[in-house]
């Protein structure tokens, strides 16, 4: 029986990972919202077979979370999970002693058996998000979001209100709303502020 802690901020994430790899009865799973209880829960209930991170969670700072982790792990493995983030990021991650990267663009499925591969020891990266190709200031989730909502995306950046994006782009403020909303389910962002953080540690320009 596998022992998997999923450490990610957005419960349908950490559920549905931890359906599809209890489905079968092969792993028994443990959950936390955050880096720091993540991290409590590795020293009270620990070892684990494998620690899953999800790389734009509260306390993660970028990959000094994972640093963190591999510390406490006693050198079992963690990898790192991500709707976000971009190749360079998986890359270095890699190179720091993670178990994997995993794009929450993968199947349900596919997650749950990259989880066991990587607990089994192994190292797992997807090749089609690690060899695809991004231009400058480009990430995975930029190429899902239309031109006018990675503009909107930007105002939101710039901590501008709904009023003055609409200003700027010359259209009406309710259409603006309207692309905060879609643009905050297109990234799994709690609200705006949420959304622009999510875009800024992925390196969007």
């Amino acid at each position: 029986m596998l022992k998997i802690l999923i450490a990610d901020d957005h419960d349908l994430v950490r559920e549905t990972i931890a359906l599809f790899l209890e489905a079968d009865g092969g792993c028994q799973t443990e959950a936390a919202r955050d880096l720091k209880e993540a991290l409590k829960t590795m020293e009270a209930e620990g070892p684990f077979d494998l620690v899953l991170l999800d790389y734009t969670m509260p306390g993660m700072k970028g990959l000094e979370g994972l640093d963190a982790a591999l510390k406490a792990s006693g050198g079992r493995p963690v990898g790192l999970i991500s709707g976000t983030a971009t190749r360079d990021v998986a890359e270095e991650a890699l190179a720091r002693g993670a178990a994997g990267f995993l794009p929450k663009t993968l199947p349900a499925r596919s997650l749950a058996n990259a989880v066991k591969f990587m607990a089994a020891g192994e190292v797992f990266a997807p090749l089609s998000f690690m060899s695809a190709a991004e231009g400058p200031g480009e990430t995975p989730f930029a190429e899902v979001l239309s031109p006018r909502e990675k503009q909107v995306l930007r105002g939101l950046m710039k901590a501008q209100s709904n009023k003055e994006i609409a200003r700027d782009l010359d259209l009406q403020e309710v259409t603006i709303k309207l692309h905060v909303k879609t643009l905050c389910r297109k990234l799994s962002a709690k609200n705006r502020t949420d959304a622009a953080m999510i875009a800024r540690d992925a390196g969007f320009a």
